[in-house]
């Protein structure tokens, strides 16, 4: 099977090859927009929201402020600290999270895992995300992440990210 390689630009894809791999730290400079659903063990959608990002990027590190609209009305904001370490890995953090999220790129996509504070009501639950970024297009990334309690599987988030949209 042969695939094409469509760069992660706005500015469009280039010749046919193969798919790269997500470089987050270009792709999330600037305005960035995103949509997404958090489902239960059992598939049943949660919530859903999108989300408004700008990112600003120094050498290979860009700053990341996302802010949130729940479809309940719920607004939350994160700010991530993105570093691309070395040609393939990553290392991000996050207020929410403890430690930090560690990954790189193999293959044609992007995977890290982190704990993170979620906050359900007035508590909060340490969780793991298992998340997978790939790009779909040169202006498309959709993350897929798993999200474990003590290894057992308690939801999956799925976001899809869009340049100029």
């Amino acid at each position: 099977m042969h695939r094409r390689v469509v760069p992660l630009s706005p500015a469009g894809p280039a010749a046919p090859d193969v798919l790269s791999a997500p470089r987050l730290e270009r792709f999330l400079e600037g305005q960035t927009t995103a949509q997404g659903v958090f489902q239960d063990f059992t598939g049943k959608v949660r919530r859903r929201f999108s989300v408004a990002l700008n990112g600003v990027r120094e050498g290979n590190i860009v700053t990341v402020t996302e802010d949130f609209l729940f479809d309940d009305g719920e607004r939350e904001r994160r700010i991530w600290t993105i570093e691309a370490v070395g040609e393939n890995g990553y290392r991000a953090v996050a207020q929410d999270m403890i430690g930090a999220a560690e990954g790189g790129v193999r293959d044609e996509r992007l995977c890290w895992s982190y704990l993170f504070q979620l906050k359900l009501g007035q508590r909060s639950v340490r969780v793991r995300f298992h998340e997978t970024f790939v790009a779909l297009a040169p202006d498309t990334i959709l993350n897929a992440a798993r999200v474990t309690k003590f290894g057992f599987e308690i939801g999956r988030t799925t976001i899809l990210f869009r340049k100029g949209a």
